[in-house]
């Protein structure tokens, strides 16, 4: 067993399949090839797992909500999900600040391992998917968002949450914990 960052015990799983179909996925197979939430790359240490993305309120409770059943049960325990279209009054501030899919896509951001976009490819990164191209270029975009990062540090009071909401909310969208900047 080995310990997860936040102190959890983890089950080294034997390589295992997933296949996947789901509205925007069919008959797509990876393998789980390391623990969940553990060995992951030195240079992308996210602040927020999955499961407490979720539970925030990010993407105006719109993500993974046809996909449950591909990721760990427990996420969705508390999960902020939209019943019908995205709602941004379910995200942490309560202001959208995600673009449309068709955006993504025609700005390069969508390739066909993860059709749903980064925070897919984290929550598989996350159960233990490794591609290791895919994951460099995921990294960095991640490691890109530090920008915003800066930029509330510069403009504003430390623990002010009112200030810069919707770029608060899209770190949240990128596992970057806004609340305690």
């Amino acid at each position: 067993m080995h310990s997860a960052p936040d102190g959890a015990n983890l089950v080294v799983p034997r390589p295992r399949a997933i296949t996947v179909n789901d509205r925007m996925q069919r008959g797509y197979r990876y393998e789980l090839v390391e623990p969940v939430g553990a060995n992951f790359d030195p240079e992308f240490r996210p602040e927020l797992t999955p499961q407490q993305m979720l539970a925030l309120g990010v993407f105006g409770g719109k993500y993974l909500t046809d996909c449950r059943g591909e990721f760990l049960a427990e996420w969705f325990a508390e999960a902020k999900l939209a019943a019908g279209a995205r709602d941004p009054s379910l995200n942490y501030f309560g202001v959208d600040a995600s673009q449309k899919l068709s955006v993504w896509r025609a700005k390069g951001w969508i390739f066909p391992d993860d059709p749903r976009g980064w925070f897919q490819w984290y929550c598989r990164y996350y159960m233990g998917r490794r591609l290791p191209a895919e994951d460099r270029r995921q990294i960095g975009r991640w490691k890109a968002m530090r920008r915003h990062v800066r930029q509330i540090e510069r403009h504003c009071e430390p623990g002010d949450l009112g200030c810069r909401r919707r770029q608060r909310q899209a770190l949240l969208h990128w596992a970057y914990d806004s609340r305690k900047i």
